[in-house]
């Protein structure tokens, strides 16, 4: 559980706040709210109730605090009482922090104000408490009674923060010339207060800055297995090894916040829309049904009580009842225990399952603390690994997982990932890099998908010329250049993390650009891009690299043939006339070349009357579904080509004959199984979706499908 937290900021938004200085584009206030909005709405993300924050204004037209019976305490107001801040309160922050009219309030009274209020909260709780105070040190400030204000925060705990406009700060190496006396001394005083009671000071423009590094979240670990690390069975030999352990993640997927679904409520739609809770989420309600001719409208509902599980099993769904699904579960006890030992060296990284965990003893335990210890020792000077069974809860599934030992200065483990089964490996060949091997046999060494000598001697320059190892005066290799692994940052999540937290605050204002650290390491250096730049015209030389040309839009009816890039006529070179018959051999590349020579609608209705006749051939003369992917194809360009020539209907009427003859058995038999592979290839009906000159909609065209695929079942 994370610790309660009490942070009150105190904000000077004094008539000075509002001047720009020093060629800056925003006003001094808006420049020091890019911090504090920042941190708010980062406290504001992580939604617990018990991150309370506070906010107090400095030099405010108005006085507004516990303590204002007191002439001293005059001109500061509490904006937010402490608490958790939520949207609403955002807003109402928003429209108060606003430069006022006086510079007229001390900063000392507004931090003894922060401290009341902190007191009168947490009481003697146990809590975080700190204090933020951004402020340009203008205006008058009094000493009297900082010891006492000294002696508080260091009684209660109180952690104090002063970050100033334009302040000096000698190692982070501003200052600021020509600055006012007054400024100076009031600096002097902040800094002398901070140093006393061990607090945090500098110049706002440090913070600011730091702002683009993203925070990273440091979680509790959570426990994700408590049980016994066994060698051997503890029930049969009293000489089996059974040491007390714990499980936690070592590396774990961060994922962004997800959106979510909301209307604006019915109040709110009818004129409403600026009340405060105009949005209320989207339920989602579920029904099943079946077809049922006697059943009003053809459908009836169903109970999810009285639906079945189905497995896909090829292309037939299998009922498995709930009965007989029981006996296909393992009686598993939680548990992890060895079941033998591999070589370092005869273990391939590429085997990982999952993300990594670390195995510790039972804390507190000091007998299981130095048994793990034992055998992570053995395993070590063994350099070897062990492969054991995890159980992590009752009946669970098991999992082979691998135990690595990690010995520090420090701290001792066992590194632990997952390993596959039989089933989970997959053997793939791929042709050889290097050679080309024929049909016949024979092995081509020079072929126009091998690279040139040429091309890899430029791409080995080109490689080497992008090493991100530089080398010093004594040629001496250095990570100069290498990134760090703590500065490599996820641009999804942080970006995410931070338009959400812009936008609850600036919500009509465009979003600012990413942060230089969330994209530093999506591009090489620059220094890096201009040494390769001249090695990598030499690849591009040498393989010969062109710019595709646009793909052009349009119908392809009114459109001419795309050229070849060397601008040869080839059609003329091969003295071809306009092919008048699809070859059943050749028929996609023919159909294709037929279409773009189709000069009226009667070429295309004759180019897909010969595809139909072929289609059917293919599918009249298939032994058992031999042509099946064939016709699949045939279909598959038929459709896509018809689409882009704006003739969808000559494909449904087409895919209607087809489906009447398949349901006849008038192509050679029983081919109801070819029906299968047109509705998963998605090759079926054109409807609006695809094409909005056809009436179908998306339910026809599926139930057109599925009616030939129940048939085939009855």
């Amino acid at each position: 559980m994370a610790d309660k937290e009490a942070t009150v900021y105190v904000i000077d938004v004094g008539k000075s706040m509002g001047r720009r200085r020093h060629g800056r584009p925003v006003s001094d206030l808006e420049w020091a709210m890019q911090y504090v909005w920042d941190k708010i709405t980062t406290t504001v993300a992580t939604g617990r109730k018990t991150a309370t924050i506070g906010v107090v204004g400095l030099r405010t037209d108005e006085t507004s605090n516990d303590l204002q019976d007191d002439d001293s305490y005059s001109h500061i107001s509490v904006f937010q009482e402490i608490g958790q801040v939520l949207m609403p309160d955002l807003r109402k922050l928003r429209d108060l922090i606003k430069p006022s009219n006086t510079d007229e309030g001390d900063a000392i009274s507004s931090l003894v104000v922060a401290i009341q209020m902190i007191t009168t909260y947490t009481k003697k709780l146990k809590y975080r408490r700190k204090i933020i105070l951004v402020t340009n040190g203008e205006g008058s400030m009094s000493t009297d009674g900082l010891d006492e204000i000294v002696k508080k925060l260091k009684s209660d705990s109180i952690e104090l923060v002063v970050l100033g406009v334009d302040f000096d700060d000698p190692e982070f190496g501003v200052k600021e010339e020509d600055k006012n006396p007054a400024k100076a001394e009031n600096e002097a005083v902040l800094r002398g207060l901070v140093d006393s009671c061990d607090g945090v000071y500098g110049t706002l423009q440090q913070a600011i800055l730091e702002l683009d590094t993203p925070r990273v979240k440091v979680v509790r670990g959570i426990p994700s297995f408590r049980g016994e690390l066994r060698l051997g069975n503890p029930e049969e030999y009293s000489s089996a090894l059974r040491i007390p352990v714990e499980r936690y993640y070592r590396t774990y997927v961060a994922k962004p916040p997800t959106a979510s679904s909301f209307v604006l409520r019915s109040d709110a739609a009818a004129g409403q829309e600026g009340a405060e809770n105009a949005l209320t989420s989207v339920r989602n309600a579920r029904t099943y049904h079946v077809s049922d001719e006697s059943a009003p409208g053809g459908k009836r509902d169903v109970e999810r009580e009285d639906l079945a599980k189905g497995y896909e099993y090829g292309r037939t769904a299998v009922h498995i009842s709930e009965s007989d699904e029981n006996i296909t579960k393992l009686q598993t006890n939680p548990g992890l225990e060895i079941i033998g030992f591999i070589q370092s060296d005869h273990y391939d990284r590429y085997m990982h399952m999952s993300t990594s965990n670390v195995i510790i003893a039972q804390k507190a335990n000091e007998k299981a603390i130095l048994a793990l210890s034992s055998f992570i020792h053995a395993l070590f000077e063994l350099d070897c690994y062990a492969v054991a069974r995890l159980v992590t809860k009752d009946n669970k599934p098991p999992l082979i997982v691998l135990l690595a030992p990690s010995i520090e200065a420090d701290f001792e483990c066992l590194l632990e990932v997952q390993l596959p089964f039989a089933e989970d490996v997959r053997s793939y060949r791929f042709p050889p890099l290097d050679k080309v091997v024929t049909v016949s046999g024979k092995t081509v060494k020079e072929h126009r998908h091998l690279p040139s000598d040429e091309l890899l001697n430029a791409m080995s320059k080109y490689v080497d010329s992008m090493e991100l190892v530089d080398k010093d005066e004594n040629g001496e290799p250095v990570d100069s250049l290498a990134p760090r692994l703590e500065d490599s940052y996820s641009p999804l999540l942080h970006r995410i993390e931070q338009a959400i937290r812009w936008r609850a605050i600036h919500p009509n204002e465009p979003l600012p650009p990413p942060s230089e650290k969330l994209t530093q390491l999506s591009r090489p250096p620059a220094d890096l891009q201009a040494r390769a730049k001249k090695y990598l015209d030499r690849v591009i030389a040498a393989a010969d690299v062109k710019k595709v040309p646009p793909k052009a839009k349009g119908r392809k009816r009114n459109r001419e043939a795309d050229k070849p890039l060397s601008g040869l006529d080839v059609d003329e070179l091969l003295r071809r006339e306009k092919r008048a018959k699809i070859s059943a051999n050749n028929a996609i590349p023919e159909f294709k070349q037929s279409l773009v020579n189709a000069e009226t609608i009667d070429a295309v209705r004759d180019a897909v009357s010969q595809m139909e006749s072929i289609i059917e051939n293919h599918i009249r003369s298939s032994f058992g579904d031999a042509n099946y992917d064939r016709v699949i194809e045939e279909l598959g360009v038929l459709r896509e080509e018809l689409i882009a020539y704006e003739e969808p209907d000559l494909y449904n009427d087409f895919l209607r004959r087809l489906k009447d003859k398949i349901l006849n058995e008038e192509l050679g038999g029983d081919r109801r199984e070819l029906w299968w592979l047109v509705r998963r290839q998605r090759v079926g009906l054109i409807d609006k979706k695809a094409s909005e000159r056809v009436e179908v909609t998306e339910q026809e065209a599926r139930e057109s499908i599925i009616a030939i695929c129940l048939h085939s079942h009855r």
